[in-house]
């Protein structure tokens, strides 16, 4: 009898894995603008802090409310598509039968196996077997709200630090360039890290967090520029 084999899947980490790149990317890449457009406008480097921090606060607190909202309204759909599951095996546990035979033989198994197959499962745990083949549920692709938010608030906090610290640390003449260089570097290897985690190829990622980094800060530079003038 051969040993079981346990195998450890990536898309497990999905759930939290979004949450926080989405986090840090933000946080980073928001405070980063924020720092280089005031710092285009600003006549002193606490205006710039200032405004950093309040960035920070602002964005952790929004991730949290935005990630809360967005996954607790998928949670509720979920919550509604199980009650009607249930429902319907309550009230016609024949046709659902029926129908969990069919998507076992829309996925290649013969159609007497297939009405076997959907027997057994039927009989071990019907809600289960439509939860999973039915409704594509699954424990690490359910929503979890909390845990959305609290991720999020959490690492934009700590990637929005990073910008902050680099200013904090720069004189005021290079701070735009030395804010914008070193997070930079720092989203590439975020995106990088992220994609090494979630078990894809790593360059794509980098390159694609990077580009919109960078322009992300150009853009808010530029505009930053052009108030402080007009202002």
């Amino acid at each position: 009898m051969h040993p079981l084999h346990r195998e450890n899947h990536l898309v497990e980490r999905i759930g939290w894995l979004r949450a926080a790149v989405l986090g840090a990317n933000d946080g980073i890449i928001s405070t980063a603008s924020l720092v280089v457009g005031v710092a285009a406008a600003a006549k002193s480097t606490d205006e710039i802090f200032v405004a950093g921090v309040a960035g920070l606060v602002a964005g952790a607190m929004a991730m949290a409310a935005g990630e809360y909202v967005s996954v607790s309204s998928q949670a509720d759909t979920e919550q509604a598509d199980i009650a009607r599951e249930k429902r319907e095996l309550a009230e016609t546990p024949e046709a659902e039968l029926n129908e969990l035979t069919q998507i076992y033989v829309s996925r290649g198994v013969e159609p007497d196996l297939a009405r076997k197959v959907a027997k057994q499962m039927t009989a071990k745990d019907a809600f289960a077997a439509h939860a999973r083949d039915e409704l594509g549920l699954s424990d690490h692709g359910s929503a979890r709200p909390v845990q959305a938010a609290i991720t999020s608030a959490i690492t934009f906090a700590a990637g929005a630090a990073i910008p902050l610290l680099i200013a904090m640390a720069s004189p005021m003449k290079s701070m735009a360039w030395t804010v914008s260089g070193g997070s930079l570097i720092c989203l590439a290897v975020l995106g990088a890290l992220g994609a090494r985690v979630g078990g894809a190829p790593v360059l794509r990622p980098a390159v694609r967090v990077t580009f919109w980094g960078a322009f992300a800060m150009a853009a808010t530079s530029a505009i930053g520029a052009i108030v402080g003038h007009a202002v």
